[in-house]
């Protein structure tokens, strides 16, 4: 039997639909994946890591010990959200430093990136270069987006010590840095 128009579209109907469904499985089992990655508790020491600067410079979570530490994730450099959340970590960050604190910020971008994101916005504390995604993913902050992975906006607050005292999910980078000062104000009352 000859095929006919029709059946010829309706094969192709069914065919399509298969690859959509082929597409979205496999887009549901990435984020099913990366959600099964867990976020370091707190309590929980902190896991160690070095990366390069955006000066180039390698930088370790270890040399920090004896400061408190903001190890805030991005998802990247010049947007709009990530820029008001570097600002304002650098517009209070002489208060840090008066806490005896350092801020840390990581995403995916390069070095030469951050050095430009620097520039350009004033920045002054250090950025961090994860291109192996490898950090991010060690702190359940690697986020699949249209196919690309870019760090979620999480921050952790580490102790001198070495162990997470606190922790933000997906911040809202308008008012987190004043959020993450309190935090610190706070548990440093209790010590």
């Amino acid at each position: 039997m000859p095929l006919t128009r029709i059946s010829i579209v309706a094969a192709i109907l069914i065919a399509s639909a298969m690859i959509l469904l082929v597409l979205a499985f496999g887009f549901f089992l990435t984020r099913a994946k990366a959600a099964l990655i867990p976020i370091p508790q707190v309590g929980q020491m902190a896991f160690d890591f070095t990366l390069p600067s955006q000066e180039g410079t390698p930088v370790s979570l270890h040399q920090f010990r004896g400061q408190w530490v903001v190890l805030y994730f991005y998802p990247k450099d010049q947007t709009p959200g990530c820029t008001l959340e570097a600002r304002h970590f650098q517009r209070d960050l002489s208060q840090y430093a008066a806490a005896h604190a350092v801020v840390l910020g990581v995403s995916v971008d390069s070095a030469k990136s951050h050095q430009s994101f620097c520039a350009k916005n004033g920045l002054r504390f250090t950025l961090l270069a994860d291109q192996e995604k490898k950090v991010a993913a060690d702190y359940g902050s690697l986020n699949n987006y249209m196919g690309f992975k870019i760090a979620k906006r999480n921050t952790f607050l580490i102790n001198p010590e070495g162990k997470i005292v606190k922790e933000w999910i997906g911040v809202d980078p308008n008012h987190h840095s004043v959020e993450v000062l309190a935090a610190l104000q706070e548990l440093q009352k209790k010590n």
